[in-house]
């Protein structure tokens, strides 16, 4: 019974915290108002189409990974055993690469070495011409890429970027590979190239802001959206185009919620808020849709319409953007989508819904058809799939069986790979001839090369 009536210690804790109330404690908001009336949060709705884009893109960065691999060997192939002892610094498993490998004909040809006896891998020509189409499309798009990078600086509250934080996006903004040399160094009249003394970090400085590029891309289409359909003008103003993804639901209120906020005015990205005071509510909600307008404007300066979250995050701090940036944008369904789809939910790409119309670019550009023609090559199978996995053994005399089953397979081998012919031009490793140098280099199988260049592994140590 005396057990019973034994208070424990949290009644005395509970007791204590009635009498002495806890003191109150100042919290500190970020810039950006909790009183929007739009809910802040949403529950994000799928739409298959982005997704499927997105389930395509996670097999472009392996097939571009095994590409840049291929291109930096000697003759530009590599055999199998030294394919899968590489493809592991790139984050690929055991034997994970040859099955890849297989998967994409159309990109890789995988071959027997007529000397060595051994499989090979290579590109196929269909590559080689996606590759040069793409180079070709870099080449020619440098004078938009100057432009491009001149907006993305007049974007910053401070007039530049961190090189290397450019450096990660450039596939995403159209930027060459040497972009330091060809986009910033050989135009002196726009950027300057710094380094700071601290960090020992280099940045990207804007030279003098042209207010003639200051002109966003929605306020563009707003122009167009009055001119050809009408409407009213206050209305139409400092509206955004918005289409909600199939299956979003829209009470009365919402839709309320929504007109309000469109006929919210608000400050332009390039415009300098520096000076303004953010202490009433109405500057921070006009703060609120400054950020969304930010954003729009940096997918609008992308190739593909399309970056991802991760990336936009190298740029938070110096264009303003808010902390919780994925709450942020959910709250806007109807202007971005974000997938979580391509590295199995790591990865957040944010779409502009308006650029894209079942599953395609509006407004395609020559960079964008030559990376969807890999798209292409990467959907493509081959016409008899039975025969994807060929094994190669050697004839052994003692056993007429074996020797049976090595001809079926050779004759398999002949059908379902393209076959190598020999030439009179090119010349093997032992002095036999063959067209898969042309530059007298012998294929050393156990000569050990680094991959250089892959920056593709330095953008993901950091994104994760």
């Amino acid at each position: 019974m005396h057990k019973l009536f034994q208070p424990s210690n949290r009644v005395f804790k509970s007791i204590s915290r009635s009498l002495h109330p806890p003191t109150p404690v100042l919290v500190f908001l970020q810039d950006f108002s909790q009183s929007t009336s739009i809910p802040k949060k949403q529950q994000r709705v799928r739409d298959h189409g982005y997704d499927n884009y997105m389930e395509i893109e996670k097999k472009i960065r392996k097939v571009l990974k095994l590409q840049e691999l291929i291109l930096s060997q000697p003759n530009s192939m590599v055999s199998s055993a030294r394919l899968d002892n590489l493809s592991r610094r790139l984050g690929f498993k055991q034997f994970e690469a040859g099955r890849f490998v297989l998967k994409f004909p159309h990109i890789f040809d995988v071959f027997e070495h007529p000397v060595q006896r051994i499989l090979y891998c290579r590109l196929t020509r269909k590559a080689h011409i996606q590759i040069q189409q793409e180079n070709e499309a870099f080449m020619a798009q440098i004078d938009d890429s100057v432009t491009r990078l001149r907006k993305l600086l007049m974007l910053s509250n401070t007039g530049w970027l961190g090189l290397e934080h450019v450096r990660i996006a450039r596939r995403e903004f159209g930027f060459p590979e040497d972009f330091e040399y060809s986009v910033i160094l050989k135009h002196p009249q726009f950027f300057r190239l710094f380094e700071d003394k601290e960090s020992k970090s280099k940045y990207i400085e804007l030279v003098e802001k042209d207010l003639e590029l200051g002109v966003c891309a929605i306020e563009k289409v707003r122009e167009n959206e009055y001119r050809t359909k009408g409407g009213d003008a206050e209305n139409i103003r400092f509206s955004f185009i918005i289409n909600f993804p199939p299956g979003f639901k829209t009470g009365k209120y919402y839709k309320i919620a929504i007109w309000k906020w469109q006929r919210l005015p608000y400050w332009s990205p390039y415009e300098d808020v520096s000076g303004y005071d953010m202490r009433s509510l109405e500057a921070q909600k006009r703060m609120e849709k400054r950020a969304i307008a930010m954003i729009h404007e940096i997918l609008s300066l992308t190739v593909e319409k399309k970056i991802s979250l991760e990336r936009i995050a190298h740029f938070r701090i110096t264009m303003n953007l808010p902390k919780k940036l994925k709450d942020f944008l959910l709250q806007h369904q109807g202007i971005f989508y974000i997938s979580t789809r391509g590295n199995y939910g790591k990865l957040h790409t944010i779409f502009l819904r308006e650029a894209y119309n079942k599953g395609e670019l509006i407004e395609p550009n020559e960079l964008y058809m030559a990376r969807r023609k890999l798209a292409k090559l990467i959907t493509l199978r081959r016409p008899n799939m039975d025969h994807e996995f060929v094994y190669h053994r050697r004839e052994s005399a003692s056993n007429h069986f074996d020797k049976v089953d090595f001809d079926q397979v050779k004759m398999v081998s002949e059908k379902s790979w393209n076959e190598v012919k020999v030439s009179s031009n090119g010349q093997g490793c032992d002095g036999s001839e063959s067209d898969l140098g042309s530059d007298g280099e012998c294929c050393d199988i156990d000569e050990e090369d680094d991959c250089h260049g892959n920056a593709e592994v330095e953008e993901n140590k950091l994104i994760d």
